[in-house]
């Protein structure tokens, strides 16, 4: 049971990533996603999640009208699209799945139940 991140990479400061959150070994549509991130020396903070039917959405401030989270249950996978991105978006990015609601402020990180091994996003000129 695991998800997998992926899509990261490095890219200028106004540009766009597409993260993906494949799951295996479970049914992803049955599971609210949370998207978090770790920059070097800081705490894993949220940065947003979605319900399991995607009909709900929460963003962290700092993000708020440069990300879209979405999910495609059919596909057994999430997604993080990232755009205006700014150096300090800089950061390894987590989803994790959760079998509660999409709330803000986010859950506690102990209350997912999966964690993958992150993809790395670089933003700089």
């Amino acid at each position: 049971l695991q998800v997998v991140e992926s899509g990261g990479g490095l890219v200028q400061p106004g540009g766009s990533l597409r993260l993906s959150c494949a799951a295996s070994g479970f049914t992803l549509e049955y599971y609210a996603i949370g998207w978090f991130r770790q920059a070097p020396g800081k705490e894993r903070e949220g940065v947003s999640c979605i319900s399991s039917t995607g009909g709900s959405t929460n963003y962290a401030d700092s993000v708020k009208g440069r990300f879209t989270i979405s999910r495609d249950n059919a596909k057994n996978t999430a997604y993080l699209q990232l755009n205006s991105l700014k150096p300090e978006d800089t950061a390894i990015y987590y989803c994790a799945p959760v079998q509660a609601t999409c709330v803000k402020p986010f859950r506690r990180l102990y209350e997912y139940d999966y964690w993958g091994q992150g993809t790395q996003v670089t933003v700089s000129s």
